[in-house]
């Protein structure tokens, strides 16, 4: 027997007919020669066997037609009325010892800000509460730490804000705590972790040239351990290091390789932080250069990411407040479904409820519901309830 088709179409000799054809979708000698873009529209299942080369020819696109094949993907696996809305907090500010060097909390450069020891459980319920009361529906937790080795009476705490936010409030939960081993992954995955944040922040060839104090192998292993443990992966990187678009290719490469494709994928802007080495390198850099990131880039690199990893959230994160609605508008156009909203991220500012909700309103989308088992299709989507009715009554419960 035949495995799983796909369907193929061709001209036949009557204008405006087609010839329907069903191939494997295991024959090597199709993926192998069909164009990198046709192999993405047509495949039932997300791929994992993408190579540079495939990924570079559908970054470069035309602008215009990647963004139009990008939201016809988008809507095949994902509900285009739901956009989720996650909320983000500082749990233990400041006096990282890494060398990253976009990052005002690393304790090596001078940006004003302090460490803090890691706030208490009720001080974090009430911020959940107040999230969930403006709609979000996850709640992610960050703490400024290389690694967990040591804290096992912080892990503790961090295990019982994750088990009381998902019981009392019924929200999703992730954390960022840097590098995790085995057993610490699964000891948050007990504790009924939705997702464990780790981003890959750039390129393999472009990282050494952000920080030096964590390879990015070490990276590549923690996410391993989180979805061995049987947590969600969200990890995605930043935009705007100094690397180019060859960059974003190779970024995108090693994602959508991954044996499982991330959960969510955030998509960062950097915000140049003042006392940090990326800020002065940036300031410097020609107007011309090719490592300066442009608008365009953003939106190739969110829509390609569509593409390449269909069944992924995109998260519009860190420097959404930096972009123009229309801006906004774009990107959620190119794939984009989730985004942070609330008082601030970690050290930056972010684009506060009210105004997330009125721009959300206005572009038709809701609220997409807590723990989403499976993607949701465009028929399930409600005829009678309206975007704004949908956000009032979240923020009522």
């Amino acid at each position: 027997m035949l495995g799983p088709t796909r369907v193929l179409l061709a001209e036949s000799s009557t204008p405006g007919d087609s010839i329907r054809f069903n191939i494997p979708t295991n024959s090597l000698d199709i993926n192998d020669n069909m164009k990198a873009l046709d192999l993405a529209m047509s495949t039932p299942n997300p791929i994992n066997s993408w190579t540079k080369q495939q990924i570079h020819e559908i970054y470069n696109t035309p602008l215009m037609e990647l963004v139009y094949q990008a939201q016809v993907q988008h809507r095949k696996f994902h509900n285009p009325q739901e956009v989720q809305l996650c909320t983000l907090l500082s749990i233990k500010t400041g006096g990282c010892t890494e060398d990253c060097k976009y990052c005002a909390q690393s304790s090596r450069y001078d940006t004003g800000t302090k460490a803090e020891k890691m706030i208490n459980v009720d001080l974090v319920m009430e911020k959940a509460r107040e999230a969930k009361m403006n709609g979000s529906t996850r709640f992610c937790m960050g703490a400024a730490w290389r690694d967990m080795t040591g804290r096992k009476s912080g892990l503790k705490k961090i295990s019982e804000m994750v088990s009381r936010i998902n019981n009392e409030l019924n929200m999703e939960t992730c954390v960022t705590l840097g590098m995790v081993d085995q057993k610490q992954a699964a000891d948050l995955a007990s504790a009924g972790l939705t997702a464990y944040n780790h981003n890959i922040d750039t390129s393999r060839e472009h990282y050494p040239s952000v920080i030096s104090t964590r390879t990015f192998d070490d990276r590549l292993e923690t996410i391993k351990n989180v979805q061995d443990a049987g947590i969600s992966a969200c990890t995605g990187g930043i935009l705007g290091l100094g690397e180019t678009p060859d960059d974003h290719v190779s970024f995108l490469y090693t994602l959508a390789t991954m044996e499982k494709h991330p959960e969510s994928l955030p998509i960062n802007r950097l915000v140049p932080i003042k006392g940090t080495p990326m800020e002065s390198e940036l300031s410097e850099l020609p107007k011309d250069s090719s490592r300066k990131l442009k608008f365009e880039h953003i939106l190739k690199t969110i829509a390609t990411a569509r593409l390449i990893m269909p069944e992924s959230i995109i998260r519009l994160a860190a420097g959404r407040y930096t972009m123009k609605e229309h801006e906004q508008f774009l990107c959620f156009m190119s794939g984009c479904n989730a985004i942070f909203t609330g008082e601030k991220m970690l050290t930056t500012m972010c684009n506060g409820w009210d105004e997330d909700i009125t721009m959300l309103n206005k572009w038709g989308l809701r609220p997409m519901k807590s723990f989403r088992k499976s993607k949701l299709q465009p028929s399930e989507v409600s005829k009678t309830e309206s975007p704004l009715q949908l956000f009032d009554a979240q923020k009522t419960i």
